[in-house]
C-alpha cells in the first residue's frame, strides 16, 4: 500500500460518469482522508449524488479510477463494494416501509440471523444515539416520521462496524433538534475511527462537523481543503457556493 493509500481511505482520479446519453461527471478527483469527516458540497445538480452512486458501483465510471483501501473498485459490483466495509445511506434512505424497525436493522446485520444474535453492546450504543430506533423497535418503519426514518437509515448502516460511511444529505428536511442529534451521532462515529463522507446542503451542519471539504460544480471538484479554512473565508464561499457560511 502506498503512502497515499495509507493517508486516504478513498480516492477518485479523473472519474467520468455517463447516465444514458448524459455526461454527468467530468473528471472528478476526490480524496477522503482516513479517520476524518469529509463534506462534499455544491449547488444542486453539481454531481454530488452521482459521485456517491459511482463510488458504490450503482453507476459505473466510464473513465478514471476509484480506489478504496488501496484496492481498485472501479468496475466492482455494488454488493462486492458493500462487502469491503462500506455503508451507504442514499438520499431516499432506502427504508423497507412494510418491515418493522427491528426487521430493517436485522437485514443490515449480516452476521445475525435473529435479533438476539445482533451485537447487544453496539445495539445499545445505537439506541443511545437514536432513541427513536429503540422506541419504535416493533413498529412498521413506514409509520415513522421523516426524521425518525433518517435515524433508522443511519442506524441500519452502522449496525455493524464499517470503515467508511457514506451519507447523502443526512440533515435534509430535519428539525433542528434532530439535526443536533445527527451531528452528535456522526461525531461519536468519527471518534471510533470510522471515516465519513457526507453530501450536505446545510452549511452550518457542514461547518460543525467537517474536517475536510470538497466542493463540486458542473461535474468536477473545483475546491478541496480544510473545512475550517472554507468556513473562515467568505470570499471563497461566495465564489464557490454563492453563499456565506
Amino acid at each position: 500500500m502506498t503512502n497515499h493509500d495509507k493517508a486516504n481511505l478513498l480516492t477518485l482520479q479523473g472519474v467520468h460518469t455517463h447516465i444514458g446519453a448524459y455526461h454527468i461527471l467530468h473528471g472528478v478527483d476526490l480524496t477522503v482522508p482516513r479517520g476524518q469527516l469529509t463534506m462534499l458540497l455544491g449547488r444542486n445538480g453539481a454531481g454530488k449524488t452521482t459521485t456517491l452512486r459511482t463510488i458504490m458501483g450503482l453507476w459505473h465510471a466510464s473513465q478514471g479510477t476509484v480506489h478504496f483501501n488501496g484496492q481498485d473498485i472501479t468496475a466492482s459490483n455494488t454488493p462486492d463494494i458493500a462487502g469491503l466495509s462500506i455503508a451507504y445511506v442514499p438520499e431516499n434512505m432506502g427504508i423497507f416501509a412494510d418491515l418493522t424497525v427491528k426487521e430493517n436493522m436485522l437485514l443490515a446485520a449480516r452476521q445475525a440471523k435473529r435479533a438476539s444474535q445482533m451485537d447487544e453492546t453496539r445495539l445499545n450504543w445505537i439506541f443511545e444515539l437514536f432513541p427513536a430506533v429503540k422506541k419504535f423497535w416493533n413498529h412498521p418503519a413506514g409509520k415513522l416520521s421523516g426524521g425518525q426514518k433518517q435515524m433508522l437509515a443511519v442506524a441500519r448502516a452502522i449496525v455493524e462496524p464499517r470503515e467508511l460511511l457514506i451519507v447523502d444529505e443526512p440533515s435534509k428536511g430535519l428539525a433542528p433538534a434532530i439535526i443536533n442529534n445527527m451531528i452528535d451521532a456522526f461525531a461519536q462515529l468519527k471518534a471510533t475511527g470510522t471515516t465519513l463522507l457526507l453530501v450536505e446542503q446545510n452549511i452550518n451542519f457542514a461547518k460543525r462537523l467537517g474536517d475536510h471539504v470538497a466542493v463540486m460544480d458542473n461535474g468536477r471538484v473545483v475546491h478541496a481543503g480544510s473545512m475550517q479554512a472554507l468556513a473562515n473565508d467568505e470570499a471563497l464561499q461566495q465564489s464557490l457556493l454563492g453563499l456565506a457560511l
